[in-house]
């Protein structure tokens, strides 16, 4: 008996002890119920609900490797110096980059509301023009650039885009390296309006900062760049007039995009620029003034005529040839094979005749040289770039 007594009374004991320990518990609380990431498939594919708003977000990128060889003059190859005897040569030009992109967009009572920012990092060589004799290309962290920040509502855009100039007219073909004779700057701040008239037309207004020394604004007086597209299922037709308003000059360039068939389509572009201030310099130094902003191609007048040619579903021809009026003339063309994951390997290879480009300039687009002074420059680039 005294056996059992004692057992009841432990077991009640420990009741008690268990029992208050648990009325001095804490009780978990419940958890919130989870607010899934929603696909949002008004602006395309890629965009999320950002939780608890209405605005859509997609984030993108690529990264890219870039090696090419050959002159200088075709913006290929890349200048060095021997570390040991200190002697000029020729070297690859390499490059790392990673883009990071982002796009929102919301809908409100004025219209849509978008955002565009697109940051690049880069590792790899830099030209540097520290004389005849010592051309210096050295491998680092190159910079991080912002492209584009910009917010538009409706029409209205504002923010660090490219030039209308370029943008609603269009860059100058699928080839990577465009503007072996150039067709316009590009980077700037801007306040744009964009409208579209029906019927396959539409326009844009864009008042631009401009950039660099030779381009940026003087004054409270901006940069002005008016456009006009007309634009079918065959083709487009597309002009823009440009005011340079530290020299009081114009420019203006007129495109047309024809899709001769499914696997085949070609553009003409050419370009017009008034004389005054805008003249190449003639003593084959870097001008004070340069070219302008708009008008950088040399003399007066300049084209850029090409197009793509799809030889299958992933692999394209594209070919790009241009010249100006001081008989600088560019050639470029690539295969390019794309896989079903986005990525790309471009092969391309580049002809220019363009000054004496036997050595790099910090800006060779508003170097001008006397026809004797040009050379015949060949180069070749290889591009892998994975997108997402």
């Amino acid at each position: 008996m005294k056996m059992k007594s004692l057992l009841f009374g432990s077991a009640a004991a420990m009741a008690v002890v268990t029992g208050a320990r648990a009325a001095d518990a804490t009780v978990a609380a419940e958890a919130e119920p989870t607010e899934y990431v929603k696909v949002c498939d008004v602006y395309g594919a890629g965009y999320l609900y950002i939780p608890g708003t209405e605005t859509c977000l997609r984030v993108g990128g690529h990264v890219r490797y870039e090696v090419s060889a050959g002159d200088v003059g075709s913006f290929d190859g890349a200048r060095t110096h021997d570390v040991q005897d200190g002697s000029p040569q020729a070297t690859w030009y390499k490059n790392t980059r990673f883009t990071l992109k982002t796009w929102t967009g919301e809908e409100t009572a004025f219209g849509t509301l978008k955002t565009y920012t697109e940051t690049r990092f880069n590792f790899g060589d830099h030209n540097a023009y520290a004389g005849p004799d010592s051309p210096q290309n050295y491998a680092f962290n190159s910079g991080l650039t912002l492209n584009f920040a910009w917010v538009q509502l409706g029409g209205l855009r504002v923010g660090k885009d490219h030039s209308a100039f370029d943008t609603f007219v269009g860059y100058a073909g699928d080839v990577i390296n465009d503007t072996l004779v150039p067709y316009g700057d590009f980077n700037t701040n801007v306040v744009q309006y964009y409208f579209d008239a029906g019927q396959g037309l539409s326009g844009v207004v864009s008042l631009e900062e401009g950039q660099v020394k030779v381009g940026t604004i003087d004054s409270y007086v901006p940069h002005v760049v008016g456009g006009m597209k007309y634009k079918q299922g065959r083709g487009a037709i597309t002009g823009v007039v440009a005011y340079d308003s530290n020299y009081a000059e114009v420019a203006g360039k007129v495109r047309v995009d024809f899709n001769v068939t499914k696997e085949l389509s070609l553009f003409g572009m050419f370009g017009y620029g008034s004389d005054g201030k805008l003249n190449d310099d003639t003593t084959n130094t870097i001008p004070a003034h340069g070219r302008g902003f708009y008008k950088i191609w040399g003399g007066n007048w300049g084209f850029w005529v090409g197009g793509t040619y799809k030889l299958n579903e992933k692999t394209s021809f594209n070919l790009q040839v241009s010249g100006d009026e001081l008989k600088n003339y560019g050639v470029a063309a690539n295969v390019a094979y794309t896989t079903a994951l986005d990525f790309t390997i471009t092969a391309e290879v580049d002809y220019v005749h363009y000054g004496n480009f036997g050595l790099p300039t910090t800006n060779p687009s508003n170097v001008n040289f006397t026809n004797a002074d040009k050379k015949n420059n060949v180069g070749g680039v290889l591009r892998f770039q994975r997108s997402f």
